[in-house]
């Protein structure tokens, strides 16, 4: 096992390295970047100043655009007047000390802004697993006992709807039928927690925070009800089928007693294996469109925005962070194995 991890751990680095650099790369063509955004930007404050009759004290000079010592200037302060390749492997040393720079957009820290948006990814994601979770299992097993009863139809049926519905549209249904819409104004249209949030007793700051989370939560759970519903049904149903269950029944225990003590133990073996990857998932779980459709400032939204305004630090601090957590996930979920089920061998035996 101590081979095994260590080989592991040794794979990540060249798995990692790649992905950063093909990342890297995507960057150096893609056109906009963060020199050129500033110019427009600049354009558009002397376009403004012109029309309004008033002098531009910008560096952008009308249609002379800029000089070459002030764009000089500009790659300097982004670090472009070096080569592609110092500036990669720059970043890499950098990001072996999480280092991850400073934001173009945000002029601060990328590990500091990833922080500030962490609340609102944890708490759509750890509300996520834990329902997903503690909902899915116990329907799944009842599936499995009651296959091919109407409950088993009806509640597949159901599922299977849900899983249809794209979690982007359920939140705007939600948005339009209880937040104010055409209907009930019952929960609030934005934000992790009211305004006056920090004036509220500790109950008030519990279900003001609980009222804000409710839409988003449903918007993401639904969708995720039918994969961890029908796998904990199909894991059951094989374990239910072999042949230790007919011995267990033909020796007289109660259907509880085989089902619980026997089957249960065999059949959680793919669910709990799977449960250090979803955990560490939850944190970065939260959907970029149901962060924009209920206005929560997470980790997707601040994902999607920096790649939209070309801010590298942020795509490529971001992207490292969550491939390294994968990875280790991955890692813990192969040593989950061996634990569950110590029959598992990774090296082959002699």
């Amino acid at each position: 096992m101590a081979a095994y991890i260590l080989k592991r751990l040794l794979l990540m680095i060249p798995t990692l390295f790649g992905v950063m650099l093909l990342t890297f790369i995507v960057t150096q063509f893609v056109p906009g970047g963060p020199v050129e955004q500033l110019i427009h930007k600049m354009q558009s404050q002397g376009q403004s100043q012109g029309e309004a009759g008033g002098s531009s004290q910008t560096l952008y000079r009308g249609n002379a655009g800029l000089d070459k010592e002030k764009l000089a200037e500009l790659n300097a302060l982004y670090g472009f007047d070096k080569p592609a390749t110092e500036r990669f492997f720059t970043m890499i040393s950098n990001y072996i000390v999480f280092d991850l720079g400073d934001s173009y957009y945000y002029q601060e820290s990328v590990v500091q802004l990833m922080a500030s948006k962490l609340p609102v990814s944890i708490s759509l994601g750890l509300w996520t697993f834990v329902l997903v979770y503690l909902s899915c299992i116990p329907l799944g097993i009842i599936k499995a006992v009651k296959d091919g009863t109407p409950f088993d139809v009806f509640t597949s049926t159901v599922i299977l709807i849900g899983y249809a519905i794209p979690g982007f549209v359920l939140g705007i249904f939600l948005l339009v039928l209880f937040g104010g819409g055409s209907f009930w104004d019952l929960f609030p249209l934005r934000g992790l927690t009211s305004d006056n949030w920090e004036t509220l007793s500790w109950f008030g700051k519990i279900t003001d925070y609980l009222w804000h989370i409710t839409l988003p939560v449903i918007s993401l759970v639904v969708g995720s009800f039918a994969v961890m519903t029908i796998l904990t049904k199909n894991s059951f149903l094989e374990e239910i089928r072999k042949q230790y269950v007919l011995t267990a029944r033909a020796k007289g225990l109660s259907e509880n007693t085989v089902l619980y003590k026997h089957v249960f133990r065999n059949a959680m073996i793919p669910l709990v294996t799977g449960f250090p990857s979803a955990f560490i998932g939850a944190f970065f779980a939260g959907s970029i469109l149901i962060e924009s459709i209920f206005s929560l400032d997470g980790l997707g939204l601040l994902a999607y925005d920096s790649i939209l305004k070309r801010d590298y630090p942020v795509v490529l601090g971001t992207l490292y962070l969550f491939t390294l957590l994968g990875l280790v996930a991955k890692l813990i979920t192969d040593i989950s194995y061996v634990l569950v089920d110590p029959r598992i061998q990774f090296e082959s035996q002699k």
